[in-house]
């Protein structure tokens, strides 16, 4: 009888133990939308849970789900908007939650406008109104139709189309404006360092890892043809970068 006791006891203990590890050790989930200042949904946001490195994109409504619990920090990145991070607290487990970006503000530096030459000469003769300040007018003149303009000043910015140039009408195969390197370029600095290192890719190895990732498969003929990757193009790379980021921190022998 005292064994039989003794039995039922245990089973018992056993049972609530089982019981209380399921609970402790339960799945839960953060569900969340993410707005802008203006209330509208922001897709492509990526977000990290600090905690366990996982990480998912915002959909076209702003809509996520990451696993996590109370406790839990949440890092939410996107381009053209200030990085935030979220604490979840238990309110936050049992409720969905929306969290606000605020787009970053650019300080333009201040522009001291000093008055200079206008360029006609009857003008700038009549503002000088001295015989000395003429000569040296005329002279400034001169020398700077005379001197050629840097190609830097008229190349084409990153991610600006230029119409292409050619001596008339031609057949047959038209020269991309850009290569994988200007492409690598442009990713590399639209992006930033820090959407980079926040993935544990090293600064040293940015561009490399952005060389793996175009030669996984990321379709880019347009964005090479004329020169241009829109905001779109930008949001399907970081997508594709999300499939490309595993094998690539895996052991060479197995990418």
């Amino acid at each position: 009888m005292l064994n039989k006791k003794l039995s039922v006891k245990l089973k018992l203990l056993f049972f609530f133990t089982t019981l209380f590890f399921i609970n402790i050790n339960a799945q839960n989930y953060i569900f969340g939308k993410v707005i802008s200042e203006d209330s509208a949904e922001i897709q492509d946001v990526t977000v990290i849970n600090i905690r366990t490195d996982e990480r998912t994109l915002t959909n076209r409504d702003g809509h996520f789900m990451v696993s996590g619990r109370a406790g839990d920090e949440l890092r939410l990145i996107k381009a053209g908007y200030e990085r935030i991070v979220k604490k979840i607290s238990k309110e936050i487990i049992d409720a969905p939650i929306n969290i606000t970006l605020k787009r970053e503000t650019i300080l333009i530096p201040e522009v001291e406008i000093k008055q200079g030459l206008t360029g006609d000469l009857k003008i700038d003769t009549k503002n000088l109104n001295r015989p000395k300040k003429v000569e040296k007018l005329v002279k400034e003149i001169d020398q700077y139709i005379a001197k050629k303009s840097d190609p830097r000043i008229l190349a084409a910015r990153p991610g600006e189309f230029v119409q292409p140039k050619g001596q008339g009408f031609s057949i047959g195969k038209v020269k991309n404006k850009w290569d994988d390197i200007d492409l690598m370029g442009y990713l590399h600095s639209a992006l930033g360092d820090d959407y980079f290192t926040d993935l544990k890719i090293e600064k040293p190895q940015i561009e490399h890892f952005i060389s793996y990732v175009l030669a996984g498969g990321f379709e880019r003929k347009s964005i090479l043809k004329y020169g241009f990757c829109s905001d779109a193009d930008l949001y399907r790379f970081q997508r594709f970068v999300l499939t490309r980021i595993s094998s690539y921190r895996a052991p060479q022998t197995q990418r």
